[in-house]
């Protein structure tokens, strides 16, 4: 089952996000509510602190929290979302806005992706999606989409093809900028991975 979780970073509508399989649920953390609207969803839980939700009108079911607590609004939402039986997660609003929460939910989604999730995390004109050895990617972008794929730990035996610079088993240092910035060529991309645990980022929004 695919859930959309509403966060409360930057949303830009493009037609990418028209790609994107309609969810069977919707749940909104906190501020995050206010990207329904332009996305044209009906939100099924609305979850924080709401601390970061003022002038934001949504009729939806609250479930509210102390400001001191122990998680951030977007893994209070993850928590309803998994209890309502999810199997694929979907973050839109995921970049920009504070940089800790942003670099959290990034590495939050490559943990839930490590306990058999999909997960892709989106703001509309920048995608990505964790990446693991025992799940391999296959995306489909057109031709001219900036990709990179960021090492969050030390990589071994990457592939990856569909691009202009293909990789064949090559090991990445953490945080090098070996495989930034590369450039998709209209073919499927196909990314895998021996050891280690990364990110596919793609700048993609028409």
């Amino acid at each position: 089952m695919i859930a959309w979780i509403l966060v409360g970073g930057r949303l830009t509508p493009t037609p990418a996000l028209l790609t994107l399989p309609r969810p069977a649920l919707v749940v909104a953390a906190d501020g995050g509510a206010r990207h329904a609207a332009p996305l044209g969803v009906t939100v099924d839980a609305w979850v924080g602190d709401f601390d970061s939700s003022d002038g934001v009108t949504l009729d939806a079911p609250r479930e509210i929290h102390p400001a001191a607590k122990n998680e951030t609004d977007a893994e209070l939402a993850v928590q309803v979302a998994l209890k309502r039986g999810a199997t694929e997660l979907v973050f839109l609003g995921a970049f920009g806005g504070r940089f800790d929460h942003a670099a959290a939910l990034l590495l939050g989604g490559v943990r839930l992706a490590g306990e058999g999730l999909r997960v892709t995390l989106s703001s509309g004109d920048e995608w990505a999606w964790p990446l693991l050895p025992d799940s391999p990617l296959s995306l489909n972008l057109p031709p001219g989409v900036t990709l990179s794929v960021v090492a969050c730990s030390p990589l071994s035996g990457l592939k990856l093809g569909g691009v202009r610079w293909p990789l064949h088993g090559a090991d990445v240092p953490l945080g090098s900028g070996w495989t930034v910035s590369n450039e998709t060529n209209g073919e499927t991309v196909t990314v895998s991975l021996q050891e280690g645990y990364g990110l596919v980022t793609a700048l993609w929004g028409k």
